[in-house]
């Protein structure tokens, strides 16, 4: 397995004004890491350029700084007002996959509910991306660029809940893209729920994240409350209580042998947590491989 780092780790600084992606690409080169994860997020694309010309121009500036780009990320959710709007954005941004040769391409499903459904179901969404899906998958085939998504929202979160998705679009070019600490979100064990779906996997995010009780006295700012009532706030990865090095095994044992990419989005210095995230990162997938 080899190690990658999501642009999508330096957002903080990046925001601030206090770093630009090239630099970002710099500052994960020095890291040790082997690829970069290019993640195009519409408020973070210059002035005067598109997001197709952008994403061209970070993968360009990767590749000279000697890093792989193994997947570029898209952050769209396929269901909304206007799938077939969406559609056509994702298929163009397939192309840039395409020209660039990244094998891989990331979308979402749907972070809520559009406030129309009939019934409000995990089963209601799925039903709607199925066709969508399929006819990105056929697109990105002919293009050489397999399509993945990743659960975010907790509407399709839990481990069952993605594996019916997988399993109904049924696409040879389709899979998906497992965040082994976002099953905490939906009080899920994340150990148990990457077991699940350990024969769809194409991409690994490494994430990880710190918990208290639900009856527990509020923590305050930086806590988030899971489906079930807990609180929860993304750390460090290696500092929390995702099980990460039991799932990097267990990846590893299942014939994995893609990218795990450091995805970071806690309150602690994003440099410094970087730096001990990869630093750790590095040390689990060298004994892994002992």
């Amino acid at each position: 397995m080899k190690s990658c780092v999501s642009l999508y780790s330096y957002w903080k600084p990046v925001r601030l004004g206090q770093m630009d992606q090239y630099e970002v690409i710099d500052t994960i080169k020095k890291l040790g890491i082997d690829a970069v994860e290019l993640l195009m997020l519409d408020d973070a694309v210059p002035a005067g350029e598109t997001m197709q010309s952008y994403a061209k121009k970070l993968y360009e500036y990767a590749r000279s700084a000697g890093l792989e780009v193994p997947i570029l990320s898209m952050d769209s959710k396929i269901y909304c007002a206007d799938p077939e709007r969406e559609l056509g954005y994702l298929c163009s941004m397939v192309d840039v996959a395409s020209e660039c040769s990244i094998p891989l391409m990331r979308f979402d499903i749907a972070y809520r509910f559009l406030g129309d459904e009939a019934i409000k179901n995990y089963k209601t969404v799925i039903k709607a991306v199925t066709p969508y899906i399929r006819r990105l998958a056929d697109y990105a085939k002919e293009k050489g660029v397999k399509v993945i998504s990743e659960k975010h929202g907790r509407i399709i979160q839990d481990s069952y809940r993605v594996e019916e998705l997988i399993t109904t679009v049924d696409h040879e070019n389709y899979g998906y893209l497992c965040d082994i600490g976002n099953f905490g979100g939906v009080d899920e064990d994340c150990a148990t729920a990457v077991s699940r779906l350990l024969p769809y996997i194409c991409f690994v995010h490494a994430k990880d994240s710190l918990e208290r009780d639900g009856m527990a006295y509020d923590p305050g700012r930086g806590f988030s409350r899971t489906r079930g009532g807990k609180f929860r706030r993304a750390t460090i990865f290696g500092h929390g209580v995702v099980p990460v090095y039991q799932i990097l095994r267990s990846l590893k044992a299942s014939g994995y042998e893609g990218y795990i990419s450091l995805e970071y989005e806690g309150m602690e210095d994003t440099i410094e947590a970087m730096e001990i995230g990869a630093e750790n990162l590095k040390r689990m997938l060298l004994d892994i491989e002992k």
